[in-house]
C-alpha cells in the first residue's frame, strides 16, 4: 500500500470519528459509555444459602426495565426479580393474569441489560406453567433463552410440585412461592391473609416442604403470620425464604419497586413501607417545567445554542437574496 492511500485512510477514519462525537456530543438522549460493569462476584444460588448459613438478609427487589434493573445492579441487590405485577404498575393492567409471556419476555430482555451480578429471575406468567409440565418446560427455556433469566419463580402448592421439579431436572432453576398467590387472587376472593387458622397454616407449610424436596432454591411467603414465617424458615432444609409481609425473620425480603419508591397509587398493603418518594418528585419535576415553559424561562441561553454574528448575517443575506430572485 503507498503513503499516500494510506494516509487517506487514516484521515478518513479521523474524521469518522470526529462526526461521531459531534453526533453524541448533541444528542439529547445518547447511548452511556460504560453502562454497566460488573464490580462485584456474580450472586449464585450457592452463594445465597451461605448468605441463609450465616444468618445474613437476602435483599430482592423487582425491576422492569433497564433503569430498574441498572439500579438493582449498583446498589448491590442480591436477587432481581421481574415480577408480574409489572402487569399493573407498568402496563396497567388490572392484574397479573392479564399479563403475556411475550410481555413478560420484552421486560426481562430489558432488565437483563442492566442487571447483572444479581440472580436474576422471573416470574412465569398466569397460564404459562399449569396446563402441562411440558408447556411449563417450554416457556421457561424461552424465558432463559430468549430472555436472560437465570431462575423462573412459580406460584401455587402441592399442585405444582410436579412442575418444579420438571424444572429443576432439566436445568432451569425455580424459585416456589406459598400463602398469598396474587396470580389466583379471584378464587381467594382477594388479595388475602392466608395461613390464619390452623388447617391453612398447615396448608402452607406442607406446601413449602414438599417444594423444596422437588428442587425450589428458594422459596416466597407472602401474607401469612410472621409466627408461621419464622417457623416454615426453620423447618426448611437449605432453601432460603424470601418474605413479603410474613415477618422480619424469613431469610430475605422482596418488595415490589413501585410500593418501595412510592410511584404506586393503587392500594397500600400493610406489609409495605414506602422507603422513597418518587411520586412527591415526579410531580414537582412535570409541574415545574410546565411553569418553566409557560413563562419562558426554559430554555434559559446557558442552555440554547449560538450563531456567530458573521454567520447569521450571511444567513439573513442568503435569505433576502433568496426572496428578491423569488419576488422577481
Amino acid at each position: 500500500m503507498s503513503t499516500a492511500l494510506f494516509m487517506n485512510g487514516v484521515r478518513r477514519r479521523i474524521a469518522f470519528k470526529h462526526d461521531a462525537t459531534l453526533i453524541r456530543r448533541w444528542m439529547s438522549v445518547r447511548p452511556e459509555e460504560g453502562v454497566v460493569s460488573i464490580s462485584r462476584k456474580k450472586v449464585t444460588i450457592q452463594h445465597l444459602q451461605h448468605l441463609r448459613k450465616i444468618g445474613q438478609p437476602i435483599t430482592m427487589l423487582t425491576a422492569y426495565d433497564f433503569p430498574t434493573g441498572r439500579a438493582c445492579e449498583s446498589h448491590h441487590i442480591d436477587i432481581t426479580l421481574v415480577g408480574d405485577s409489572l402487569a399493573q404498575v407498568c402496563l396497567g393492567y388490572d392484574s397479573t393474569t392479564r399479563l403475556s409471556l411475550d410481555e413478560m419476555l420484552h421486560h426481562t430482555r430489558a432488565v437483563a441489560r442492566g442487571s447483572k451480578a444479581p440472580l436474576l429471575v422471573v416470574d412465569m406468567p398466569f397460564g404459562s406453567y399449569s396446563p402441562s409440565t411440558e408447556d411449563a418446560v417450554r416457556n421457561a427455556v424461552r424465558l432463559v433463552r430468549e430472555g436472560g433469566a437465570e431462575g423462573v419463580k412459580i406460584e401455587g402448592g402441592l399442585e405444582v410440585v410436579d412442575v418444579v421439579r420438571r424444572l429443576t431436572s432439566v436445568g432451569i432453576p425455580v424459585m416456589a412461592h406459598v400463602g398469598l398467590l396474587p396470580q389466583r387472587h379471584t378464587i381467594l376472593s382477594g388479595y388475602k391473609v392466608q395461613g390464619r387458622d390452623a388447617q391453612s397454616a398447615l396448608s402452607v407449610l406442607q406446601s413449602a416442604l414438599a417444594l423444596e424436596d422437588a428442587g425450589a432454591f428458594a422459596i416466597v411467603l407472602e401474607a401469612i403470620p410472621q409466627a408461621l414465617g419464622t417457623y416454615i424458615t426453620r423447618r426448611l432444609r437449605y432453601a432460603p425464604t424470601i418474605g413479603i409481609g410474613a415477618g422480619s425473620q424469613t431469610n430475605g425480603q422482596v418488595l415490589v419497586w413501585d410500593d418501595m419508591m412510592g410511584t404506586w397509587h393503587g392500594h397500600k398493603a400493610k406489609f409495605v413501607r414506602r422507603f422513597g418518594d418518587v411520586k412527591g418528585e415526579v410531580d414537582k419535576g412535570v409541574k415545574g417545567y410546565m411553569q418553566a415553559v409557560r413563562d419562558r424561562s426554559f430554555p434559559a441561553p446557558a442552555e440554547s445554542y449560538d450563531i456567530t454574528p458573521d454567520e447569521w448575517n450571511k444567513f439573513l443575506s442568503l435569505v433576502e437574496g433568496g426572496v428578491e430572485r423569488t419576488d422577481a
